[in-house]
């Protein structure tokens, strides 16, 4: 049996800590009952011998699934991880979200997105990123009594994502700490609107209105003040003709949404005033969590 799960872009600008989209690069992991415990990694992480020592993946999957069947199992895990890691691409949602699907099929025990979803609240507070691992798509999701509660928009065919990964981590926690305790009500209110605007210019397909609907004044200048080149990119990108472009989590990867035939442009564009990032254009996935038995 495998289980995949895609990378998602969080907070889109001013939707911090609410909205997210999925993109089609993905974590797979197969596994199968084994006389010994074991694991592969290819792709990202397969050099850091760290994840196989310390495996957030195999920590949560115990919990899940001792608790279902009420017994040890051993499993051999192999996983091939397209999602790089602690770069704002959900490589943590995507590690926790297939872990808990992982633990219920090999419990034999069927469980809907929703209830995994909320499973995943347990080890991802917010829920920008974990609701479009699970549902695909583009997702506005808010928490109440600890559940999460969402809604999504099928992305068209015709918008690619323009990703641009730095060669350089930027920690979430680490980024956290630079924001500030508290907001001016101003700048709330340009948030508040700002956000409600992404919302309807999403489910709307009015794709012209991003660029000036996913200004933000929470999180993202500071952030990208760590990894200042990104300023850079953001605008190398808008004068390609990029219909967005926004912080992806708290970076450092840059998201940018375009449509598909200006996708290429601006790829080339970024690559070449970017020689040290790796530029991926993406499309964007509608599936989210997937399991193939």
């Amino acid at each position: 049996m495998t289980v995949s799960v895609p990378a998602t872009s969080a907070n889109l600008g001013p939707g911090f800590d609410t909205l997210g989209l999925a993109v089609d690069l993905r974590n797979v992991v197969d596994f199968k009952p084994s006389r010994f415990f074991s694991i592969a990694i290819k792709g990202e992480g397969e050099g850091n011998p760290r994840l196989k020592g310390n495996n957030l993946f195999v920590g949560i999957f115990n919990e899940h699934y001792n608790r279902l069947t009420k017994k040890r199992q051993n499993f051999k895990f192999t996983f091939l991880n397209e999602v790089p890691m602690s770069r704002g691409l959900g490589s943590s949602s995507a590690v926790i979200v297939s872990a808990i699907a992982t633990a219920y099929e090999a419990a034999g025990v069927r469980v809907s997105k929703r209830r995994i979803l909320n499973h995943a609240l347990v080890y991802e507070s917010h829920p920008d990123n974990i609701t479009p691992a699970v549902m695909g798509g583009f997702n506005a999701a808010i928490v109440e009594k600890k559940k999460v509660f969402s809604q999504k928009k099928h992305m068209p065919d015709y918008l690619k994502a323009v990703v641009v990964i730095p060669d350089k981590p930027i920690s979430t926690n680490k980024s956290r700490t630079a924001l500030p305790r508290s907001y001016s009500k101003e700048n709330a209110i340009f948030n508040l609107s700002h956000t409600a605007l992404t919302v309807s210019a999403f489910f709307n397909e009015d794709w012209e209105m991003l660029r000036m609907a996913t200004q933000d004044r929470f999180h993202q200048k500071l952030r990208m003040k760590m990894l200042p080149e990104l300023f850079a990119v953001q605008k190398a990108a808008y004068e390609e003709g990029a219909l967005m472009s926004t912080l992806s989590g708290s970076g450092s990867t840059f998201f940018n949404m375009a449509y598909d035939e200006d996708a290429p442009k601006i790829a080339a564009k970024l690559k070449q005033k970017f020689p040290e990032f790796e530029v991926k254009v993406l499309n964007f996935d509608n599936d989210g969590l997937v399991i193939e038995r």
